[in-house]
C-alpha cells in the first residue's frame, strides 16, 4: 500500500543516552583528548543518533542538527560572524577557536548568551558589529555527506534561516529589530546562504529544513517581506533544492502572507499554537502545491500523546493538505532521549512517559493509521497507559485542591509596604554600604559529586554523607568570612540542581534516573516530572540554613527556588492548567519560607530566574502569564514578618518588557545578570524609577576568564549611575556551582576588593 503520510524529525538530542557528548566535551576542555580523538568520538555519536532514527522509520531524518556547543554558534562560525575581539578568519575555525567564542579566554569575554525563545536552552547571541560575513565552512554539506556515505541516508540538513539569525543577534548591544538593519544584514548574508544551497544542490541534496522560528513573532503581513526576499533569493539560486520552512513554539499570525512564500513545504506547530494554526487552515486553507509539515507531537513535554486524538488531528489536517509530513512540534533537543532507563520506576507513570525515542515511535504509529495500516494494538495500549495514570489515586490530593480554592487576598500581600519594611530590615540587619553577597551556589567539585554518587549507590551512609555536606558548608562559611562578604550562603552542596532538588522533596514530583536535557554547552539538567498534585512533605532547606547560620554572626540567606522557575524547568502534568500547578507549588513553598523564618533565618532568597524566559512569544498572552507569576511569587513570600528580607534573582532577561512585573513581585531585593551583557540591561533601570533594592551582577560566572578588580569596579560604577547607592548590592551574575574553587575564591576576592575601592571613592567624594 502506498504510504502517503510521511514522518519527519526536526532535531535529535545531542547529549547521548548516558551523556556521552557532555563527557566528551569536558574531556577535551581538560586536555585529556586532542582534536582528532574528539572528532572520532563525536562522529560515532552522530552516526548512532542517525541509526536510531533510521531504525524507527523516520522518512526525513535531520542532519547537521548536531553541534559541538550550540547551533547558533555553529552558524556564526560557519559564516565568520564571530565577535571582532576573537578575530576574523579565512578558514574554518579550529575547535579551540570555536570554544573560545562560547567560553571566553584570558583576554576576551565570551559572546553573550541568552535563552532560546521561551525554553531553558541557551543560545550564543550573534554580534553584528564590524563583522565581515563569508562562508568558512559548509557544515551542512559535510554532515549530509557523512550520513550518506556511512548510512546511505539522504538526510535533511537543518540550517537556521538568515532572518531569524539576524533577529536573534545584536548591533551595538541592542537586538536587531529595525527594518533597515535587517535588510542591510540580509543583503550581506543571502549570498553566503546562496553558496551553501548551491553546494548542497550540486551534491544532490533533496530537502533542506530552513528554521525561521521568528515567523511566529510577526503580527502583520508587511513583517513577512524579509522572509519573502530570502525565500525568493534561495529559490532563484538553488531551484532544485526543496525547502521546508520550519516554524515552532506558536502560531503564525500573518498566515496568508507566509503561505505564499516560494517554498515547497511549511512546518507548523499544532501543539503550542493555542489552536490558532488549525483555525487558520480551516478558515483560510492550505496551499495545494505545498507539503504541510505538521508538528503534532509535543516536543516540549514528556507525556505520552493520546494517539487516538492525534490520529484524528492528522486526518483532519489531511482534509486540508493532502500532502503531509507528521513531526514533533519542535526539535527534540528539549526532551530526554529514552525512557528505557526509567523502567524500574512506577509502571503507571513509566508507561505514560514519552521521551525523544518514544515520540518518534508515536509519529510512526500515527502515520501508519493515516496510511490505513492496522495499529489497533498500539492505540489500545496507549489508551490503557493514559487511563491508568488518569485514575491513579496517588495523582490526586483533595486537601491540595481545597487549599488552592481557598486562596484569598491576605495570601497575596505583605503586612506592610516596602518603605516601612525597609526601615525595619535596615535596623535589624545593620548591613554596610553596598553590601556584598553571592547568588547562592558554590562549586560542585569532583569530591562533592563523588560523595553524592557514593551515597546514592549505598556506599556511603546517610550520617557520613550529612557530615561531609556539613564540613563543606563550614569550610565555605569560613572562606566567605575571610574574603569579607556581608551576607553569606551555605553553598547548596546537597543540591544537584536548583529545580531537581526541590522536585525530589515535594510531593507530586518524580525524579527521573536519566532524563537529562541540554541547557548550554556541556551543561545538562534533569528536569523533574510533575505527575500529581504538589504538596509540602517536610522541611527542605531549613536544617542546612540553620547550621550555616550557627557558624557565623553574619546573616546567612535561606535559598529556595520560586514556583514559576520550578514549573518552567520541569515537565508539567498536562491534565490541569499550569496556573493551578503553579499555585500548588507556591502553597507548598510558602510553608518552607515560614519554617525558615521561624528557625531564625532573616534573609530568604526566592529565585525566579525563569520568569522572563517563559514569557509567551505573543504579547496578547503576556498579561495572563505575568499575573499568574506574580500571584505565585506572592503566595510563596507574603506570609513572613516585616523584618524578614525577601530576595529574588533573575538572569538573562530583557527587563524593559517586565519591569512592572518585577516591581509587583514586591521583593525587598532583586539581583539580576548584567556583566555578560556588558551592562546593557542597566538601561532598563535608566528608563524606570525603581525604588526597591537591587543587585546588578558585576562578575560573569559563565566565562572562564576572571575579571580584574578595575573591571568589576567599573561595572559597579556603571550601576551607580542609575541606582541610588542606598539601594545597591554587589554580587556575581549567577550561582557559582559550575566554577572551580580556585576561580571562585579569586573572583570573589577581587569582587570584594572592587566594592571596597568604590566605597572608598564614594567616601572621598
Amino acid at each position: 500500500m502506498l504510504e502517503t503520510v510521511k514522518t519527519s524529525n526536526l532535531g535529535y538530542p545531542r547529549l547521548g543516552e548516558k551523556r556521552e557528548w557532555k563527557q566528551l566535551l569536558e574531556s577535551y576542555w581538560r586536555h585529556e583528548i586532542d582534536d582528532h580523538q574528539f572528532e572520532i568520538a563525536a562522529k560515532r555519536l552522530r552516526l548512532l543518533n542517525l541509526q536510531k532514527q533510521l531504525a524507527f522509520g523516520v522518512t526525513h531524518i535531520p542532519v547537521a542538527d548536531n553541534s559541538n556547543y550550540d547551533h547558533v554558534l555553529d552558524t556564526m562560525a560557519a559564516f565568520n560572524l564571530v565577535p571582532e575581539r576573537f578575530g576574523s578568519y579565512n578558514r574554518p575555525l579550529h575547535l579551540s577557536e570555536y570554544f573560545a567564542v562560547a567560553r571566553g579566554t584570558d583576554k576576551n569575554v565570551p559572546a553573550d548568551m541568552t535563552k532560546w525563545f521561551n525554553t531553558n536552552y541557551h543560545y550564543t547571541v550573534p554580534e553584528f558589529d564590524h563583522t565581515q560575513p563569508r562562508l568558512l565552512d559548509n557544515r551542512w554539506l559535510r554532515y549530509w555527506q557523512e550520513a550518506k556515505d556511512a548510512l546511505h541516508i539522504d538526510g535533511k540538513p537543518v540550517i537556521l534561516g538568515p532572518v531569524s539569525l539576524i533577529k536573534l543577534g545584536k548591533i551595538n548591544g541592542t537586538y536587531v529589530t529595525e527594518a533597515d538593519h535587517i535588510n542591510t544584514l540580509l543583503d550581506q548574508l543571502l549570498p553566503i546562504y546562496g553558496e551553501v544551497f548551491q553546494q548542497l544542490a550540486a551534491a544532490g541534496v533533496s530537502w533542506v529544513q530552513l528554521d525561521e522560528p521568528t515567523l511566529v513573532q510577526l503580527t502583520h503581513a508587511d513583517d513577512v517581506l524579509p522572509y519573502q526576499k530570502m525565500a525568493a533569493y534561495l529559490h532563484r539560486v538553488a531551484p532544485t533544492i526543496n525547502i521546508v520552512l520550519q516554524t515552532y513554539f506558536d502560531a503564525i499570525d500573518p498566515f496568508e502572507a507566509v503561505m505564499k512564500l516560494p517554498v515547497q513545504a511549511i512546518g507548523l506547530d499544532f501543539v503550542h499554537d493555542h489552536g490558532e494554526n488549525l483555525k487558520h487552515i480551516q478558515q483560510i486553507g492550505f496551499p495545494k502545491d505545498k507539503i504541510l509539515a505538521a508538528g503534532i507531537i509535543d516536543g516540549h513535554n514528556v507525556w505520552a500523546s493520546d494517539l487516538t486524538e492525534k490520529v484524528q488531528l492528522a486526518k483532519t489536517l489531511q482534509g486540508y493538505a493532502p500532502k503531509i509530513w507528521l513531526q514533533p512540534s519542535n526539535s527534540l533537543l528539549h526532551v530526554p532521549i529514552t525512557t528505557k532507563y526509567e523502567a524500574a520506576r512506577d509502571d503507571t507513570i513509566y508507561h505514560a512517559l514519552a521521551f525523544a525515542d518514544e515520540k518518534i515511535k508515536e509519529l510512526g504509529i500515527i502515520a501508519k493509521a493515516c496510511n490505513q495500516q492496522d495499529v489497533t494494538k498500539a492505540l489500545t495500549q496507549n489508551q490503557q497507559a493514559l487511563n491508568h495514570l488518569k485514575l491513579a489515586p496517588f495523582r490526586h490530593h483533595p486537601n491540595v485542591k481545597a487549599r488552592v480554592n481557598a486562596l484569598d487576598e491576605s495570601q497575596f500581600k505583605r503586612k506592610s509596604d516596602y518603605h516601612t519594611r525597609q526601615k525595619i530590615q535596615a535596623a535589624a540587619l545593620k548591613l554596610p554600604f553596598l553590601p556584598t553577597t553571592t547568588i547562592g551556589s558554590f562549586p560542585q567539585s569532583a569530591t562533592v559529586r563523588a560523595k553524592r554518587a557514593a551515597w546514592r549507590q549505598g556506599k556511603l551512609t546517610d550520617q557520613a554523607y550529612d557530615m561531609f555536606i556539613a564540613s563543606e558548608i563550614k569550610r565555605w562559611i569560613r572562606l566567605q568570612e575571610r574574603i569579607g562578604f556581608d551576607v553569606l550562603v551555605h553553598g547548596e552542596f546537597e543540591r544537584t540542581d536548583m529545580v531537581e532538588y526541590f522536585g525530589q522533596k515535594l510531593g507530586g514530583f518524580l525524579a527521573t534516573k536519566n532524563g537529562w536535557v541540554q541547557s548550554y554547552g556541556s551543561r545538562a539538567v534533569r528536569p523533574p516530572v510533575i505527575y500529581g498534585d504538589v504538596y509540602y512533605q517536610e522541611p527542605i532547606t531549613v536544617d542546612k540554613s540553620v547550621y550555616a547560620q550557627s557558624l557565623t554572626d553574619k546573616p546567612v540567606k535561606g535559598m529556595i527556588t520560586a514556583p514559576l522557575t520550578i514549573i518552567n524547568w520541569s515537565f508539567v502534568r498536562d491534565d490541569i492548567t499550569r496556573a493551578t500547578v503553579q499555585n500548588q507549588i507556591a502553597l507548598a513553598l510558602r510553608e518552607e519560607v515560614l519554617n525558615l523564618e521561624q528557625a531564625g533565618i532573616k534573609i530568604i532568597q526566592v529565585d525566579e530566574p525563569a520568569l522572563r524566559e517563559g514569557l509567551p512569544l505573543k504579547v496578547r498572552h503576556w498579561q495572563a502569564y505575568l499575573d499568574a507569576a506574580v500571584a505565585a511569587f506572592k503566595i510563596t513570600t507574603t506570609g513572613v514578618q516585616d523584618q524578614t528580607q525577601i530576595h529574588t534573582h533573575m538572569c538573562y532577561s530583557d527587563f524593559d518588557d517586565i519591569i512592572d512585573t518585577i516591581t509587583n513581585l514586591d521583593a525587598d531585593v532583586i539581583s539580576i545578570e548584567t556583566a555578560r551583557s556588558r551592562g546593557e540591561i542597566i538601561a532598563a533601570f535608566e528608563r524606570t524609577h525603581y525604588t526597591k533594592q537591587i543587585g546588578l551582577g558585576v562578575y560573569d560566572i559563565h566565562a572562564t576568564r576572571l575579571p580584574n578588580i578595575s573591571e568589576i569596579a567599573a561595572n559597579i560604577q556603571r550601576g551607580l549611575q542609575v541606582i541610588n547607592p542606598k539601594q545597591f548590592w554587589v554580587n556575581p551574575d549567577c550561582g557559582l556551582k559550575t566554577r572551580t574553587e580556585e576561580q571562585v575564591i579569586i573572583a570573589l576576592t577581587r569582587l570584594q576588593a572592587a566594592r571596597d575601592r568604590v566605597v572608598l571613592k564614594h567616601q572621598e567624594a
